[in-house]
């Protein structure tokens, strides 16, 4: 079976390209084949209609939480809600946030899913930091255009399946709240370095991830070079995507108590 495992940015470019890890899952043995950066978001478009079957675990939120959906008046279907942001713009979107939130009393700002609860990701509504909010509005309506299907939101071709990846949930489980990535060349540490390393090599020891996803993976150790992470955390996708569809006959792996609203990660921990 093909695995894609997808790094997303908001804005791709030649400094912060969409990242693709492919990998070969025969049995349960994962093997990465081929690294692919896109500069724009048309290669990543063709590469979602490319013919199945593949699954793909890309790294943004496909949905936002209910509490805000509900509060903020937006339809309330996941397609409905997806096209409605796409109409809003890049900038009103985030005006319709920004609003949303000078609205709300401290603490209730920002929504998660339950899903970002489960795996300690943050809200999709945040649009500074790690803007995930734009990786959002850039990213779902994407999927929705593309006609892939996506387990617990929206059916579609069943041989194009994609899954909501989150490598931090993995990471945390190998080496903890060690930070090993960067963007920023200033802050691009041995200490890193040494942490994306040593999470590869607990990765390809096989004894971690078989215990956890029940998968053997092979990649090149090359993988652990890129400062900002971005190569190695789209392998981590790929591990998460192949899970998912190992857990095939179970839905992918999706909560039993999926939100269609919502979505959910593709993880054992999110069960």
């Amino acid at each position: 079976m093909k695995i894609y495992g997808i790094d997303f940015t908001s804005r791709p470019s030649r400094r912060k390209p969409i990242t693709c890890v492919e990998c070969c899952l025969g049995g349960l043995r994962l093997k990465a084949v081929q690294l692919t950066e896109w500069r724009d978001f048309e290669g990543f478009e063709a590469a979602l209609q490319q013919p199945g079957p593949w699954i793909a675990g890309i790294d943004f939120p496909f949905g936002q939480s209910r509490t805000f959906i509900e509060n903020i008046g937006w339809p309330d279907t996941w397609t409905d809600y997806v096209d409605h942001a796409a109409r809003l713009g890049r900038e009103g979107f985030r005006t319709a946030l920004d609003g949303y939130r000078s609205t709300r009393t401290p603490g209730d700002k920002e929504h998660r899913r339950a899903t970002d609860r489960a795996t300690g990701a943050i809200s999709p509504q945040k649009l500074y930091g790690t803007p995930v909010g734009l990786m959002f509005f850039e990213g779902a309506p994407r999927l929705r255009r593309a006609g892939v299907r996506i387990p617990g939101l929206k059916d579609g071709d069943p041989e194009r399946i994609v899954v909501e990846a989150y490598p931090g949930v993995l990471a945390r489980r190998l080496i903890g709240k060690e930070s090993y990535k960067q963007d920023m060349k200033s802050k691009q540490t041995a200490q890193r370095d040494a942490a994306r390393r040593r999470l590869l090599d607990l990765i390809l020891d096989c004894e971690e991830t078989q215990s956890i996803y029940g998968l053997k993976v092979q990649a090149d150790p090359s993988l652990a070079e890129d400062p900002s992470g971005d190569r190695l955390d789209a392998l981590l996708c790929a591990i998460q995507a192949a899970w998912a569809w190992t857990q095939r006959e179970q839905g992918f792996g999706m909560p039993a108590a999926i939100d269609p609203l919502e979505g959910a990660i593709a993880d054992p921990i999110g069960l």
